[in-house]
């Protein structure tokens, strides 16, 4: 999910700004990873600088949140987020061609590079925190835009009040993400009292534990791809599932079928080896067999 403010482009976009992104959510179990930026023209850098931004971090939720509230209100200020929900992690940190969280970060932090520079807004510098190597992440940036000046630091929420500002952003907007999360699932006792969402908090590991299910792992809420999840899967069903050849028309081939278990990703206690089970094309699961099931190509 995506959203932006300062629509339309103010007049002082069209002169030099400056940009700082920062993300909330990175090591929670549950929940999405929000980044956000705030950019402002460069001759508003010192005013920007009185605000009284903070790493988000370090403020009480209602000064956050109060903050939040100024900075939208505020006309010298634009402000974007990017929200990218738990199952789109899990999708691409468990996908057979692995995207780690390092590169979703980058991506992220590019896309909102590229949405604001494509409302016309004169971005000449940009600020952000590291996500693994700050120097080849700055030259990584450089070589993406050319035109930008990037400065990769740690800790960039608490030396840089633009990105300050957009931790803030960031961090807000996760809790009310969080604050307003609908589960999909529809069983009996589920709840939203889930506490931070960080795999240390106690009310966090209480409710991941009531809230595994033995076949279908745990809600939408979670993220799969997290190792947390992996000590409350011990108990878990073993499940295998025929995995089909499928040409352009959907169909299957005639090459054979392959058996793949949950435990691929992460969610089986079975002791013995995770690795795909190769099944000729008479190797069909006994569900099928015993009832004498065939798949048709068309009816």
């Amino acid at each position: 999910m995506r959203s932006e403010a300062a629509l339309p482009v103010p007049e002082w976009a069209s002169k030099p700004c400056i940009m700082g992104i920062d993300e909330a959510g990175r090591g929670p179990v549950l929940g999405p990873m929000v980044y956000g930026c705030l950019y402002c023209a460069r001759s508003y850098q010192k005013t920007l600088s009185t605000l009284n931004f903070a790493d988000s971090k370090t403020l009480k939720e209602e000064k956050r949140e109060e903050l939040f509230e100024e900075l939208k209100a505020n006309e010298s200020i634009g402000w974007a987020v990017d929200v990218i929900d738990p199952r789109e992690l899990s999708a691409k940190m468990l996908n057979k061609n692995k995207i780690n969280l390092n590169e979703i970060s980058h991506d992220s932090a590019i896309g909102l590079i590229t949405r604001v520079l494509n409302m016309g807004v004169l971005l000449t510098e940009v600020y952000l925190d590291t996500v693994g190597d700050a120097e080849k992440y700055r030259i990584k940036l450089s070589e993406r835009f050319p035109s930008i000046k990037f400065v990769v630091a740690k800790k960039a929420d608490s030396l840089y009040p633009v990105v300050s500002g957009a931790s803030i952003v960031a961090k807000v907007t996760r809790d009310q993400a969080l604050r307003a999360w609908m589960l999909e699932e529809t069983a009996e006792n589920m709840h939203t009292n889930f506490g931070s969402g960080y795999p240390g908090d106690p009310v966090t590991k209480a409710w991941l534990e009531d809230h595994k299910h033995f076949v279908f792992g745990f809600p939408s809420l979670v993220r799969f791809s997290w190792g947390t999840c992996t000590s409350y899967s011990k108990d878990g069903v073993e499940v295998l599932w025929e995995s089909e050849e499928m040409n352009g028309d959907g169909f299957n081939r005639s090459s054979g079928k392959r058996q793949l278990k949950l435990s691929n990703v992460g969610f089986t206690s079975s002791k013995r080896r995770s690795e795909d089970i190769e099944s000729s094309g008479k190797g069909r699961c006994k569900f099928f067999e015993t009832r004498k099931l065939e798949q048709l190509t068309h009816f």
